[in-house]
């Protein structure tokens, strides 16, 4: 996986976890879910950050931009 940058991660005092990238809420994870995340995210960030809101490389971004719908 490419580096993953621009991340940043709140826990709110509810325990839940505010996710955003480049400012934007990217999602937010509750209970077990905010957890298993916490302790994901203790190794590597902003790996973890891209792996959880499904915001990582694919490989196909190349092609996508030359689509017609996305042209312009």
């Amino acid at each position: 996986m490419a580096d993953a940058h621009g991340f940043e991660y709140m826990v709110r005092g509810d325990g839940s976890v505010v996710i955003t990238h480049h400012g934007r809420r990217a999602t937010v994870l509750r209970g077990a879910r905010a957890e298993e995340f916490l302790a994901d995210a203790a190794s590597d960030p902003q790996g973890a950050m891209a792996r959880w809101t499904g915001n990582y490389r694919r490989g196909n971004e190349r092609v996508a931009k030359r689509h017609p719908r996305n042209a312009g």
